[in-house]
Order: structure tokens, then C-alpha cells, then sequence
């Protein structure tokens, strides 16, 4: 275990700074909204890891490596789910230029919406819950108690993308301070918007089980 946590800790932080769309939306949060909705966002998607890893360590996520139809409906809502926020993207970047971008929601109603967009987008991804399934085991050493050490990697997971996103959040949030142009937001939403549709049509067209 001394060796085996570290070298966990490695691979996890690397996937974990991948982009995806995970990452997206704490980016496009936290410069739209502020750093307050970019962080809500970041628990939200920490909170869906916390699910994957607990269903791993009780064995629910080997449902999606052995039934072709629980994963595909778990693609297709997800696809759907990222499709949603890219249209919803681009079309406010059809809005009219203004002092302030008017879907700026903030105070506990936007954060509360952050979290709720950040867990859907999560726990909507099958290869998130695959990627716990499909990880850990490779790391639990010979004779580990399953459980136990499902939860302790999940835990290293779970600190490592928290402190991921805490910067990630604030390198997004002062570039958006800086940059206060109405042309800046409206590109920002568009480039969003084209980049959650293109992550839901992979992962709508993504056919084939990573494992099973």
C-alpha cells in the first residue's frame, strides 16, 4: 500500500487534468459567473466522483461493464444532458451585448444551479464511473481489502481534483475580471457551447464498453 497510493495518486492526477467536460464547466463557470458558482460547480462534479467511488468499492459500477444496456442509457441521458448545455450556451451567446452578461446568476441560487450542473455532468458520464472501475483494481494490492482501499483511492482522487479545480477555479475566475468585454463573454459562450456538443456527440456515438 505504501508504494500502491502513490503511484495511484500519479496516474488519478494526470487523467484528472485531462480536459473534458468536467473541466469545461468549472472553466466556463467560474469566468461567467464568478468564482463562488465556478467552485459550486467543481463540488458538484467532486460530490458524482464520491458516487462513483462508493458504488465501485460495493461493486454497482461493474453494472455498466456487464449490461450493454445500462451503459447506453446512461450515454445517451448524458450525451443529452452535455447537448443541453452547449445549446443553452449558444444561445445566450445570441444575446444582445450589455454591461453585464444577463444570465449571470449568482448568490446561492446560482451556486446551488452550479452544483446541480456540475453533479449532472458527472454522474451522467458512464466512463467516469468505467474509469473507477476500471482503474482502482489495477492498484489494489495483492491481498488489500477491496473495500477499504477502493474508498481510500477515492478519497485521493476526490482531494486531488478538489485542489485541481480550487486553482483551475481561480485562474478562470481573474481571467474573467480582466477581460470584461461583452464580445469576450459572448465567444466564451460559443466556444463552450460547440465544445459540450462535441463532447456529447462522442460520447453519444461512443458505442463500444471500455470494458465487458
Amino acid at each position: 500500500m505504501i508504494t500502491a497510493a502513490p503511484a495511484f495518486a500519479g496516474v488519478a492526477m494526470l487523467i484528472n487534468m485531462a480536459p473534458g467536460p468536467d473541466t469545461l464547466l468549472v472553466v466556463r463557470t467560474s469566468v461567467a459567473q464568478g468564482r463562488p458558482e465556478g467552485l459550486a460547480a467543481a463540488l458538484g462534479i467532486v460530490t458524482g466522483c464520491v458516487g462513483w467511488g462508493i458504488a465501485t468499492a460495493v461493486g454497482l459500477t461493474a453494472v455498466l461493464t456487464a449490461s450493454h444496456l445500462a451503459y447506453d442509457t446512461l450515454r445517451i441521458c448524458g450525451a443529452a444532458y452535455l447537448v443541453h448545455l452547449g445549446a443553452t450556451a449558444l444561445w445566450r451567446s445570441r444575446r444582445p451585448a450589455g454591461p453585464e452578461p444577463s444570465e449571470r446568476t449568482t448568490g446561492p441560487a446560482g451556486r446551488m444551479a452550479a452544483f446541480r450542473r456540475g453533479m449532472g455532468t458527472n454522474l451522467l458520464n458512464p466512463k467516469a464511473g468505467v474509469f473507477y472501475m476500471s482503474l482502482i483494481p489495477q492498484f489494489v494490492p495483492h491481498g488489500a481489502q477491496m473495500f477499504g482501499t477502493t474508498l481510500l483511492f477515492t478519497a485521493i482522487d476526490v482531494i486531488e481534483l478538489a485542489a485541481w479545480y480550487w486553482l483551475l477555479s481561480g485562474a478562470a475566475t481573474a481571467l474573467g475580471e480582466r477581460i470584461r468585454r461583452p464580445a469576450f463573454r459572448r465567444r466564451l459562450e460559443q466556444v463552450t457551447g460547440v465544445a459540450f456538443l462535441g463532447f456529447g456527440a462522442s460520447l453519444l456515438t461512443d458505442r463500444a464498453q471500455p470494458m465487458g
